[in-house]
């Protein structure tokens, strides 16, 4: 009798390790995995839907305006006579929606 409780009280001690575990990983994939996964789609999506005539942010904080796309390569304008060419992932998508969000309140309180 002894044997059957210790094989019952070590199997429940498993399937609440497993338990935690399975508790543990949850928590990682939702607070963690999820939310990198949704933001890193919408720099995908962001990066497609990119044209000519908009004003965009790369990684290093240069601001200008897309003047051509040539595949993978983005040139863009930063000055009346200055082109700067950067792959397209160097258009950082959350710095320019900053940089969206502060023209679009300065106007506002113009």
């Amino acid at each position: 009798m002894t044997t059957l409780t210790f094989f019952l009280q070590a199997s429940s001690d498993i399937t609440s390790t497993l338990i935690i575990w399975a508790l543990i990983f949850g928590v990682i994939f939702f607070f963690f995995i999820r939310p990198q996964r949704r933001k890193q789609n919408e720099q995908v999506r962001f990066m497609e839907e990119l044209e000519r005539g908009m004003e965009v942010v790369t990684a290093s904080g240069i601001v200008g305006k897309v003047n051509k796309i040539e595949g993978e390569f983005i040139t863009l304008q930063v000055d009346t006579k200055t082109f700067i060419k950067f792959t397209k992932n160097a258009i950082s998508k959350e710095m320019t929606d900053a940089i969206r969000k502060n023209s679009d309140e300065k106007s506002n309180k113009s």
